[in-house]
């Protein structure tokens, strides 16, 4: 399946089929995401049928791409980002936008009971992410609204494109207990692996363990985030994304600075315009925002 032969409705046929039968067990799915500690979540393994599962690892930008944005701080050590629509290859765009529609959203709402879902076809954030050997993501909770629109953050989805992944090569997706004192949660990202978890105040997650995968191989995601227009009482508040050190981490001052600004205390120290044009910048050099 090249692009010159991608046949879009084979494609969204073979995806129906499969969202079908998520749709048609999801009462036991949803059981079994809202019991779920340290916070809701699910691994659903064999996501996506396995022809489409294939052409979309091989879809998969090469490292090399200029495409690719590298973020520039150590809580995201090694990590790159394609969240370019425009830039995306076909398939990879293609099943995106079948993950972004109201069937599937219509699902996620029935696993999850978090009604009125709304999709972010901007990728603020998601997109596509790889991480290099050495790389890591620091222990965090994601923003708490989107950054133009406004609307609450309440779910992400992962899809994990790692073929032939080990047990050794660590990058274990981890869920922290809300203290930040145990990782109560490891996922390994193997192929075709997805999770997908409620974005709340207390969903502390990451994979802070620096990659030992072989020179030359990534982890590789798509991720998705949805959204809205509120949420309950108890997860109320604004923040932007903060990292936290686990009890073995040693201090850096270098990541101090960078949390500290990142965690807004620094509007009491800056004119709000200085802040609000930093934040902008920011967003769009690296969220796509």
């Amino acid at each position: 399946m090249n692009d010159h032969t991608f046949d879009y409705i084979s494609f969204q046929n073979s995806l129906k089929g499969r969202f079908q039968e998520l749709h048609a067990g999801v009462e036991k799915l949803a059981d079994k995401y809202q019991q779920a500690k340290p916070f809701p979540f699910i691994v659903l393994d064999d996501f996506l049928p396995n022809m489409i599962a294939e052409a979309v690892v091989a879809d998969l930008p090469d490292r090399s791409s200029p495409d690719w944005k590298k973020l520039p701080t150590e809580d995201q050590k090694g990590k790159h980002v394609l969240a370019d629509e425009s830039k995306l290859p076909i398939k990879i765009r293609a099943l995106i936008q079948e993950l972004n529609s109201g069937y599937f959203l219509r699902f996620l709402e029935k696993l999850t009971g978090i009604p009125d879902l709304i999709s972010d076809t901007k990728l603020v954030g998601g997109g596509v992410h790889m991480i290099e050997r050495g790389g890591k993501l620091s222990v965090h909770v994601d923003f708490s609204h989107h950054p133009t629109n406004g609307l609450n953050r309440r779910l992400n989805f992962l899809l994990y494109l790692n073929k032939n992944w080990k047990e050794e090569y660590g990058g274990h997706f981890e869920l922290w207990s809300s203290d930040i004192k145990t990782p109560e949660q490891k996922i390994l990202p193997v192929f075709n692996r997805c999770v997908v978890f409620s974005t709340s105040p207390i969903s502390y997650h990451g994979h802070p363990e620096p990659l030992n995968c072989p020179e030359g191989m990534t982890r590789n995601s798509i991720a998705l985030y949805y959204f809205s227009k509120g949420r309950p009482k108890e997860e109320e508040g604004e923040h932007n994304t903060l990292f936290k050190s686990r009890p073995e981490d040693r201090f850096q001052l270098s990541n101090f600075v960078v949390r500290f600004a990142s965690s807004g205390l620094v509007r009491e120290f800056v004119p709000p315009v200085f802040y609000t044009l930093a934040r902008k910048l920011w967003n769009k050099r690296y969220t796509g925002a």
